[in-house]
């Protein structure tokens, strides 16, 4: 592992006190590359992000478009800055009507990262004028920001010709990269929902939206455990995923499933949400369906049910707990070998 991050990060590292670091060293104390690629999410390459050396934090994860706008550095250490600051200035409507950003206060906002040229993109808005009108209709405060990622401003006209909602002008491109940047967009369609106070309800917004078409669940705030479909099989690429696999022709098999890890979930995930980080697992209940048989087919798993796996897609990497009933204790016990590097790996 030492020559594999070698290859990547060099030969030595400097910490912030200038101290050199050799990566042999590093790769002693335990880290790896595929942690780091799990523990910040990354789903393209080339990918840079910028992180607080005292604390770990994340600054910023589209380093790549900091360097882009900012290539002097004047912005250094390019940390997040409030929604309201980064949004701030005049928006559009498409009938050319022109308002100020400060219309968004008060109101849930989703953000729209989407572009005319990308097929899933204009799949996803037709739904979401829908679900839109419908929010709007039930009296909620309610807006969305669309962010261009097209390719020229016909085309940018095009497309918002389409949406009742607001956009950034295109004209502003400096804006709509910062933007970018503060939400580290790596692909789109993608739909940041915010709060009144523009904090993150969810990055999920496309997958929320798809699930909930009459809307009902808005605005949407995460579940600590998810039962697999079509529109959320995508996180399944955002790192590992405890998977529970469960037999769904028993009407209340998925239901006492979720019922059964949903504490474990919780707890994990308030604990990683005190220290302010992502939680390092996604949890999923799976039933028997086409999905989960296609996903059963791509891991090469066995058709046992209950069957309980973590699955880390980026590592392509499986661990598989068949046994003949699954308990909140050996959840528990898994989840926390996995955690501490006690698990052994199969091949995807």
């Amino acid at each position: 592992m030492a020559g594999a991050l070698s290859e990547v990060l060099g030969e030595v590292l400097v910490s912030a006190d200038g101290e050199e670091v050799a990566v042999s060293a590093l790769a002693a104390r335990g880290v790896s590359l595929l942690k780091l690629w799990n523990k910040y999410r990354v789903s393209n390459i080339p990918s840079l992000i910028f992180i607080d050396a005292s604390t770990g934090k994340v600054v910023c994860r589209n380093g790549l478009l900091v360097i882009r706008d900012d290539p002097e550095g004047l912005e250094f250490p390019w940390g997040p800055k409030p929604f309201s600051e980064v949004v701030a200035g005049p928006l559009l409507r498409s009938n050319g009507q022109t308002l100020d950003s400060t219309a968004l206060e008060g109101s849930h906002v989703g953000v729209y990262f989407s572009a005319h040229w990308c097929p899933p993109c204009r799949s996803l808005t037709r739904v979401l004028v829908e679900s839109y009108r419908k929010i709007k209709d039930a009296g909620q405060k309610f807006e969305i920001l669309f962010v261009s990622a097209d390719r020229s401003e016909d085309s940018f006209k095009q497309y918002f010709s389409e949406m009742p909602w607001v956009a950034v002008p295109y004209a502003d491109e400096a804006r709509r990269s910062r933007l970018n940047r503060l939400y580290g967009i790596q692909g789109i369609p993608t739909l940041i929902v915010l709060d009144p106070k523009g904090d993150v309800i969810t990055r999920q917004g496309r997958v929320e939206v798809l699930n909930d078409i009459e809307c009902r669940e808005f605005p949407w705030h995460p579940k600590p455990v998810l039962e697999l479909t079509d529109s959320n099989a995508v996180q399944l690429n955002e790192g590992p995923c405890l998977v529970l696999f469960v037999d769904s022709e028993d009407d209340g098999e998925s239901e006492a499933a979720k019922q059964l890890i949903q504490p474990i979930a919780e707890k994990i995930i308030a604990k990683y949400k005190a220290k302010e980080e992502e939680a390092p697992l996604l949890f999923f209940v799976a039933g028997e369906d086409d999905m989960t048989d296609s996903l059963r087919d791509y891991t090469n798993l066995p058709e046992a049910a209950p069957l309980l796996t973590i699955l880390d897609m980026s590592a392509r990497a499986k661990y598989v707990m068949d046994v003949e009933e699954i308990t909140p204790e050996i959840v528990e016990a898994f989840v926390s070998d996995f955690l501490a590097d006690k698990l052994k790996p199969e091949p995807i």
